[in-house]
Parts: C-alpha cells; structure tokens; sequence
C-alpha cells in the first residue's frame, strides 16, 4: 500500500511496515537493523529512511530505495576515505595526513570543487617546521657518531649578485615557480607540481646558485645535503643518515639540495663500488618516491653518466646548465664589478672575450683575485685587468686568438690589443688583414678574380 502523497514516486519507492516479529521502531539504528537482517542477494541494496508520511495508525513507515551497486557509489568512496584517513591521523602520522588530504582535493576536485578548494587552502596555510611557529620544534638531524648536522640550513638565502641563466635553465625555473604559485589550476587538472628536478652541468655554471635562487623566488629555507657528515665508514650508516635528512626535509615547506649526486647514486652495475654504495641508491630511490609535492626536491652532479638509471627516472625535470657564452660573461663582469668600477662598461667586452670558456666561478675567483691586487699594491684596476689580458699562463694562441677578437670585433685597436696581450702588431695585422683575392690571367688578357 503506498502512502498519501507518495504517488508521485511510487515506480522509486514504496511504503513498507515492518514485520510483525520486529519492534516498534524508536529510531533510525532499529531500521538498519532490519536492513542488515533482510539484505537482498542480488546485486541491488535496499536503503531504508524514515517517511515523513506515517502509515496509518502504526509505527513510523520507511522509505525503501533501490540503488544499482554496480554504478560507482559515491557515498560508498567518500565513506572509505574518511575512514582511512581517520585511521593514519591516530598514528599520528602528520605527513601522511596532508598527503591524503592533497588526494581528496584532486579526487573531489570535479564533483565538489569548494571542498576541494577549501582544503587546498587548509594545507597551504598549514604551519610548518619552516614557519617561525615551529622552527624550534625538532633539532637538525645529526650523525650518531661524530654529532654534526648533516644538513646546511639557508633560513633566508640570499646572493651576491643575480645569476645570469641560459634561456632554457631560465624556462623551466620560471615553470616551477609558476607551478607552486598557482597548484589549485593544477589540482582541478588531478596534476601535482613537479616535485624533483635535476641539474646537470660542469662545475661552477650556478647549478647551486640556481637552487639558492628558487627557494629565494618561492620564499622557502633552503636545506643542502652536508656530504661530509653524511658519509660514514660504519657498515649501514650512511643510509641511515641519508633517511634521516630525507625525512626531516619531508615534513617541511622547504627546497633540499642533495648536491654532488653522483656520490651517492653511482651506477649499479659498476663492480668495482662496494654494496654499502649499491644500498644507498636503493634508499636514496625509496624515498625520492616517498617525496611530498608540497616540497621541492633538487640535485646536482657534474657526472651525469656514473649516475644509476633508476634515479635519472625519479627525476622529473633535467635542467642543462651550459658554460656561459660571451654575451653571458659580460653581463656578469658588469654585474659584478659595477658598484665598485666606474669603467667596468669599457672593460666587460674585453674581459668577456678573454674569459670565454670559463665558468661563472672562475671568473669570479679571478676578478676577485684581481681587485685584492689593485687594492693591495694601489695600483688603477684598469692596470690590474691589463696584467690579467697579459697573463703569461695563457697560451700564445690564445693570446693571439684574443688580440685578433678585440681587433676585428672593434673593441680595441692593434696597438691597445699589443698592449693589453702582448702579441706583436705584425700578427696581429696578418690575422686581422682582409684575404687578398687570387688572381687569375687567361691567354685572352682577361683577369678574372
């Protein structure tokens, strides 16, 4: 019999009562009683809910609602997730909480997006150890044995100086500076930001001083791998220690650097490395899967082929960092010697074709080493530089190769550049003279060139 009012729905639902051995229903639980007892065996599941049209004269009628079980049920996954994530949060487990809620967020992110929204929001605004609210709270990881930290923590970092990038290496930081700025876009798509990237390079190219630009840009500590006390001659300690600083960089909003990766990722396959190195990588693989998206993972090596191929693959991101061209070069001897030397525009072209094929850290090192000099013996820094085109160390052909380049190039004369590196003005001239054209004189009489 269905009830007044309930027409309208009576192909979806219909007024039952309850079976004469069973209560007086005094509550909602009586009737999911009654729906455990009497389940069906099919592949259909019968909801109870209490009417808001009693049946006449007895107890509060139910509601009975057939639903297909073999559609997906969205208050079945929605029941399963809380249910895990109530059981990981009273393991006290932080981490792996806010990795589960970041899954809600893009799991829900099409059916309910304000729910997805409003959790973004949570875990962003989630105090961190990186937050001066709990800084304090757990000490640096240190090595068992000799006590130092195996971590090198820049709060604030700062540089001396702006690093100059090549146009790809630019791209792809400016990518994950993007990425971290905007991660709700990117949790509507069900993507995560890219949480590790390599870089490859030889030394002194600004591998480092990258990684110390990007935490700078995205306001976070930087944290680098202190190799030194890292590496252990006990049997299992290195990776241990290596766990250890993983999992404190883990809970924190924060970019670790493990630097000189090749140390601790070799190859292998390589048979002349002990198993205390093969194990490492193992862990090292581990927890790089284990890595959060809230952090951002970087390393460097200058040997990218001693490097395992497991963990190139862990690697989302592969940055080249090339030697720096010249116009490179000038750009970064004006950026370093403009607030100390008033000439440094005349001087840049000229140091830069001298520097060419050098690395950023080399230069550096020998501007440096230059203005110590002038200072020193009070001499004009332009006579500094000057020793510096003169360097005896620098090959002959180089020598003449950088004359020839400031003659032709029109950054110097042929009697500044004999000066500045001390190749005779003759080789320079040669080099420098436009090809004569070769004349040829047929039996005609005609020349023909």
């Amino acid at each position: 019999m269905v009830a007044p009012g309930m027409e309208s729905v009576a192909g979806a639902r219909r007024m039952i009562r309850a079976p004469a051995p069973i209560p007086e229903y005094s509550s909602m639980s009586n009737a999911l009683n009654i729906h455990v007892k009497y389940r069906m065996w099919t592949n259909f599941e019968t909801i109870f809910e209490k009417s808001s049209t009693p049946s006449y004269g007895g107890p509060p009628a139910l509601l009975v609602m057939t639903v297909d079980m073999t559609q997906p049920n969205k208050k079945t996954e929605i029941e399963a997730d809380l249910l895990q994530l109530a059981r990981i949060a009273l393991s006290g487990r932080t981490q792996d909480v806010q990795v589960i809620l970041r899954r809600f967020a893009k799991r829900y992110s099409p059916s309910l997006p304000h729910v997805s929204d409003a959790l973004t929001a949570l875990l962003q605004e989630l105090p961190t150890q990186a937050s001066p609210l709990r800084q304090a709270d757990v000490p640096l990881p240190v090595d068992l044995d000799s006590r130092l930290h195996l971590l090198r923590v820049e709060t604030e970092p700062v540089l001396d100086h702006e690093p100059i990038f090549a146009a790809k290496v630019t791209e792809a930081l400016t990518q994950i500076i993007a990425e971290r700025r905007q991660p709700q876009k990117l949790m509507r798509a069900g993507l995560d930001p890219t949480r590790a990237a390599l870089f490859l390079g030889p030394p002194g190219v600004g591998k480092t001083m990258a990684a110390r630009w990007l935490a700078r840009e995205l306001g976070r500590p930087l944290l680098i791998l202190d190799l030194a006390a890292v590496m252990s001659s006990l049997l299992g300690r290195t990776g241990g220690n290596l766990r250890q600083v993983l999992e404190y960089a883990k809970t924190m909003d924060c970019v670790l650097l493990l630097d000189e990766l090749d140390a601790i990722a070799k190859r292998r396959d390589d048979h002349g490395e002990i198993g205390e190195l093969k194990r490492l990588v193992t862990v090292l693989i581990q927890q790089i899967d284990d890595w959060p998206p809230s952090g951002v993972l970087l390393a460097a090596t200058n040997h990218p082929g001693l490097l395992d191929p497991a963990i190139w693959r862990r690697f989302e991101l592969h940055m080249e960092f090339p030697l720096p061209d010249r116009a490179a070069i000038t750009r970064f001897i004006e950026g370093m010697l403009a607030p100390h030397f008033a000439a440094v525009r005349e001087w840049s072209g000229l140091l830069g074709v001298a520097f060419a094929g050098r690395s950023f850290s080399d230069i550096e090192r020998d501007l440096s080493v230059s203005r110590r000099n002038a200072v020193l013996e009070d001499i004009p820094l332009e006579e500094q530089f000057g020793r510096l085109l003169a360097n005896g160390a620098i090959a002959k052909s180089r020598r003449i190769e950088m004359a020839t380049e400031l003659v032709e190039q029109g950054l110097a004369s042929q009697r500044k550049a004999r000066e500045l590196t001390g190749v005779a003005r003759d080789t320079i001239r040669r080099r420098t003279m436009p090809a004569k054209r070769k004349t040829t004189r047929w039996p005609n009489g005609k020349d023909t060139s």
